[in-house]
């Protein structure tokens, strides 16, 4: 079996394979979601993010926001990245793909041995909820993220984010749906856990308290899952806040030394909110940095 095994055909591709040495990656696109587009720059003002939104071609009031999940295999372990919003939500019915694009890709539930969470916010965990996926995975399923983001969610403090009045109470209780139910397959690490050979998971804070990037290396090459640190605006505003972020001024810290780390190695990255199939490379530009999408390779 190949991540890339194809048993379903669609007009627009959603998932990309991605060799990484040894180790195959298949980024999955979890659809999109819309998103008020304020939320993406909270301490800057209207004008200077409307110029940047119209330089990109994007809207000034609703964005569609990309959700994007990977599939690592190594060896014989099938690793999920994250796992989308999953269909608890009518309102975003163009979201929670995952479930029968794994099926498209040749990935049956029951062949994933290990869960990997950035954090836990609903569009990463929903799909762990979701009837045809939840019941199909195995008892024995290892659900590694940092301790610090389940001690989070038993108490979680929003007084730092920006986020529209409906969202906080739901990300509420979807994380305490999430640890009740999985509780007894969750392998919290500290700071920094290898998954399997080659696969690292590693704890940034920031996003949220127990936020996490995924980097994968083998026969010198890496490329590195940087969930939420990342979002199509902080390439050429890493200062800006995100109404998401639960410690903003640690978010820019994090972000910026992560961009700064990437554009010195060179390696590749991929990031949930980042246009699919987000496969690029990072390069300085002054005090800030560029994002240079990589070349398909079909």
């Amino acid at each position: 079996m190949t991540l890339n095994n194809t048993t379903r055909d669609e007009l627009v591709p959603s998932r990309y394979a991605q060799q990484v040495g040894d180790i195959e990656v298949l980024v999955i696109s979890d659809g999109v979601l819309p998103i008020a587009a304020p939320v993406m720059a909270t301490n800057v003002d209207a004008t200077s993010y409307a110029s940047w939104l119209d330089d990109m071609f994007l809207p000034r009031d609703v964005l569609d926001w990309p959700l994007n999940v990977v599939v690592v295999r190594v060896g014989e372990r099938i690793i999920l990245v994250d796992a989308g919003l999953g269909v608890e939500f009518p309102d975003f019915p163009r979201a929670g793909q995952t479930v029968h694009r794994l099926e498209a890709a040749g990935i049956d539930p029951a062949m994933i041995t290990d869960v990997v969470l950035t954090h836990l916010h609903m569009d990463h965990i929903g799909g762990l909820l979701t009837d045809g996926l939840k019941d199909r995975l195995r008892p024995d399923l290892r659900i590694h993220l940092a301790a610090a983001e389940a001690e989070f969610w038993s108490t979680p403090d929003f007084s730092h984010t920006a986020m529209p009045s409906p969202v906080p109470p739901t990300l509420r209780r979807v994380a305490s749906q999430f640890l009740d139910l999985y509780r007894g397959n969750l392998r919290p690490f500290e700071t920094e856990y290898e998954v399997a050979p080659g696969v690292l998971v590693t704890r940034t804070g920031g996003h949220t308290p127990g936020h996490s990037i995924v980097r994968v290396e083998s026969a010198g090459e890496r490329l590195t899952f940087a969930g939420d640190a990342i979002f199509q605006v902080g390439f050429d505003n890493p200062g800006w806040h995100n109404g998401f972020e639960h410690d903003p001024e640690e978010s820019v810290r994090v972000r910026v030394g992560l961009l700064t780390e990437l554009a010195a190695t060179g390696e590749s990255l991929v990031a949930t909110h980042l246009p699919f199939p987000s496969v690029c490379r990072v390069a300085p530009a002054g005090d800030v940095f560029r994002c240079v999408p990589t070349v398909w390779d079909y």
